[in-house]
C-alpha cells in the first residue's frame, strides 16, 4: 500500500496510488485534467487505463496512506515470553492429559505429546457458547459446495493477480478449480474431483457470484502491493505444545523495519459480526509474533455491500488480544480435560447450532426471540 514520499515501489500523488518512476528520473506530476494514463493491469497483461468505480476509489482513499506508525522493537519477544508464561499452565494439563489418555504410550515416537492448535474459530466458539464448541468439536468434518465456494473463490483471487489478458471472473473460477483439481495437497481436490455436473454448476455458480464482488468492489491488486491470498501464519509457544495459526485471506504491503506497513483483510460474505473484529486481530497477534513488526491495519471486506469496516492496529489492541488468547486456550483446555462442565450461552447463533433439539437454554431463547 501507499507509504513515505516516493518509495520504491510506489507513491501517493493527488489521492491515486501510481507507478513510482525510475530513481534516476523526477515522478511525472500528475494532472487531473489529463485523460487516464496506462497503468499495468492487475491481471499482469498489457498496459490497459486503469479508471476506478467510486467504491473502489473510496476504498483504494481508505486502504492508501502516508501514515506508518512505529512499533517498539522488543514487542513481538515481549508479547511471546508473556503468552509462553501465561500459556503454561494450560499447556502441562493438556500434555498431562495427553499422556494418561494414551496410557504413556508414545503414537508419535518422538517422546512429544500432541500439540494444541487453536485457530480463530475456536477461540471465537469457546468465547461464545461453550456448550456449541463441544458440540461442533465432536463433528466430523465433511465437505460441502458453500465450504468449497470459499475455497475456490481465494484461489480464483489469487489466479488474477497474475493472470494475463483481462480473465472473466468464471474464467478465473474454473481455472482454480482446474488447479485444485490437480494439486495432490489441495485438501478440496478430491471433493471437487467427484462432483456431479449440477453441482459441479451449483459451485461454479456460488463461486462467480463471490469473486465478481470482489473484483467490482476491490481496486485492481498492483503487484507492488505484494498481494498474498490465503496467507499463513503461526505460533508455536510453550515448547511447540501450544500452536497459534490462522489464515488471511488477503494480505497487502509489507514493513519497513520497525514501520507498519501490512494490511491484513478479511472477505465476508453477509453483514458484519462482532466476531470478525477479533479474528483480524488475532491475526495482528500472530503477525506481529511472527514478524516483530505489527500491521498497519486491519480490513472486513464485505461482499455483498461492498464496503469496508477497518481498525488501526494498535499495541494495547494486541495486549487485549494476546490476554483473550490466553482466557480461550485455558478455557479448551479445561473443557478437553473435564476440569469443569461446559458453560451455555444463548445467541442468535442457536439457529445453526447441531445440538439445537436438545438444548432446551438454547430452545427457550428462540422461542423468546421469536415471540419478541
Amino acid at each position: 500500500m501507499a507509504g513515505e514520499a516516493a518509495p520504491p515501489e510506489e507513491f501517493l500523488a493527488d489521492g491515486e496510488i501510481v507507478d513510482a518512476a525510475p530513481a534516476s528520473e523526477p515522478p511525472t506530476p500528475v494532472d487531473p485534467s489529463a485523460p487516464p494514463r496506462p497503468t499495468p493491469a492487475a491481471s499482469g497483461g498489457g498496459l490497459v487505463p486503469e479508471q476506478l468505480t467510486p467504491t473502489q476509489q473510496r476504498l483504494l482513499d481508505e486502504l492508501g496512506t502516508t501514515d506508518r506508525p512505529s512499533f517498539d522493537p522488543d514487542l513481538g519477544p515481549t508479547l511471546r515470553a508473556q503468552l509462553e508464561s501465561s500459556l503454561a499452565t494450560a499447556a502441562d494439563a493438556h500434555a498431562a492429559w495427553l499422556e494418561h489418555r494414551r496410557g504413556g504410550d508414545d503414537h508419535d515416537g518422538d517422546g512429544r505429546p500432541d500439540p494444541l492448535f487453536v485457530s480463530k474459530h475456536r477461540i471465537s466458539q469457546i468465547h461464545a457458547c461453550e456448550q456449541r464448541y463441544l458440540a461442533e468439536a465432536e463433528d466430523t468434518f465433511a465437505w460441502t459446495v458453500p465450504i468449497a465456494r470459499g475455497v475456490v473463490a481465494h484461489k480464483a483471487i489469487e489466479l488474477s493477480i497474475t493472470w494475463r489478458g483481462t480473465p472473466t471472473p468464471l474464467d478465473l473460477v474454473e481455472g482454480a478449480i482446474a488447479r485444485l483439481e490437480s494439486d495432490p495437497y489441495a485438501r478440496v481436490g478430491d471433493f471437487l474431483a467427484t462432483l456431479d455436473e449440477p453441482t459441479r454448476a451449483e459451485l461454479l455458480a456460488a463461486a462467480n457470484d463471490r469473486v465478481a464482488a470482489f473484483l467490482d468492489g476491490f481496486p485492481p491488486l498492483r503487484r507492488a502491493w505484494r498481494p498474498v491470498t490465503e496467507s499463513r501464519v503461526r505460533a508455536d509457544l510453550c515448547d511447540d505444545r501450544i500452536v497459534l495459526s490462522g489464515k488471511v485471506d488477503l494480505s497487502l504491503g509489507f514493513a519497513r523495519g520497525n514501520q507498519a506497513g501490512r494490511v491484513l483483510l478479511d472477505m465476508k460474505t453477509g453483514g458484519p459480526q462482532p466476531a470478525h473484529i477479533d479474528d483480524l486481530r488475532f491475526y495482528a497477534l500472530l503477525e506481529t509474533l511472527k514478524n516483530g513488526t505489527p500491521p498497519r491495519m486491519l480490513v472486513n471486506y464485505y461482499l455483498d455491500a461492498g464496503q469496508a469496516r477497518s481498525e488501526q492496529v494498535t499495541e494495547d489492541m494486541l495486549w487485549a488480544t494476546a490476554q483473550r488468547t490466553v482466557d480461550a486456550v485455558g478455557k479448551i483446555v479445561e473443557l478437553t480435560t473435564d476440569q469443569r462442565e461446559a458453560t451455555f450461552r444463548p445467541s442468535h447463533a442457536c439457529k445453526w447450532c447441531a445440538k439445537r433439539e436438545d438444548c432446551r437454554v438454547g430452545q427457550q431463547f428462540l422461542a423468546e426471540l421469536e415471540s419478541a
